[in-house]
């Protein structure tokens, strides 16, 4: 895949996933929702280059540039490209707007020899606290939903689509890559996907992967589970998140891309029983060093 390029793959009427292989670190998924004449996006990209080419996507599904963005999280792979919108107003979680600004370009520094661009961090303009509805012409009504209080991160909004039966997951689900909640939490992950399995959707177009169905949440729930029983064992054990990772055989889960994760969601397990609070911060960039340990290189960013 050419660095910077996608692919939309219509999955409903005026419903179309845009997709970025192979969703490792950075490659997130985006969503275009268009009548036709108008067009909004879920999500952006984590690169200058890769959101203009999601612009110029865009423009091939509708003649003007979108006139609304909705970000599922703060997270850079979904919230740099903002500014390559300057026509659309950019929506997101009350909390959004707050973390966008406050991290600013702090991922881009966990892998300072990727090709960034000149990003500028444009936060969410229009926020929301639990619901709202988004309206692309008569063709497309989305809901917008918070899914907290904290999950994949403590911010996390799906976009629903009833009368198409998609989901825009965020990183609240993943195909084919390990889940990550080290900003969020194990067991709110796990109450999260239920509330989405509750929804009933036939589509589901993850954070990052391919597009598929409800097995998508079953996948992620398994893995979630598994995560939270080593949590458990290890805490009890007097074992540290990273002798405990070392021992660990991934079983099922080795062809997972970013398999490094295991870590840091053993991290957030830990906390979980300690007592601490749901989505309690943790060091991120101390993290990104015990990763390295553990897996023997740096994780691997091809965005």
């Amino acid at each position: 895949m050419t660095a910077g390029r996608g692919h939309l793959t219509e999955v409903a009427e005026g419903v179309h996933a845009y997709v970025q292989p192979d969703g490792g670190w950075c490659l997130n998924n985006a969503g275009v929702l268009t009548d036709g004449r108008r067009s909004a996006l879920v999500d952006t990209a984590a690169t200058e280059a890769r959101a203009r080419h999601l612009r110029r996507a865009a423009l091939r599904l509708a003649p003007r540039p979108p006139h609304a963005v909705v970000n599922t999280h703060f997270h850079g792979d979904h919230t740099y490209g903002n500014f390559v919108f300057p026509e659309a107003l950019t929506i997101g979680h009350e909390k959004t707007r707050t973390l966008v600004g406050a991290a600013g370009t702090h991922m881009a520094g966990l892998w300072p020899d990727v090709c960034w661009g000149d990003i500028e961090i444009a936060p969410p303009e229009l926020t929301y606290r639990d619901r709202m509805t988004l309206h692309v012409g008569d063709a497309v009504r989305a809901e917008l939903l918070h899914i907290g209080p904290a999950a994949h991160s403590v911010d996390d909004t799906v976009v629903w689509l009833p009368e198409q039966g998609v989901l825009f997951t965020g990183d609240l689900a993943m195909n084919g890559v390990t889940p990550f909640c080290v900003m969020g939490s194990v067991a709110g992950s796990l109450r999260a996907l239920q509330r989405l399995r509750a929804l009933g959707p036939t589509t589901i177009v993850p954070g990052h992967g391919p597009v598929g169905g409800p097995e998508i949440l079953d996948a992620n729930e398994a893995y979630l589970r598994w995560v939270q029983g080593l949590a458990k064992e290890g805490a009890a054990a007097g074992v540290s998140p990273l002798e405990l990772a070392r021992s660990t055989d991934l079983g099922p889960y080795a062809d997972l891309l970013d398999a490094e994760r295991l870590l840091p969601n053993l991290h957030r397990g830990y906390t979980e029983e300690q007592g601490l609070p749901e989505g309690t911060p943790l060091d991120i960039g101390a993290l990104f060093e015990e990763m390295t340990a553990y897996h023997g290189r740096p994780p691997r960013c091809l965005a």
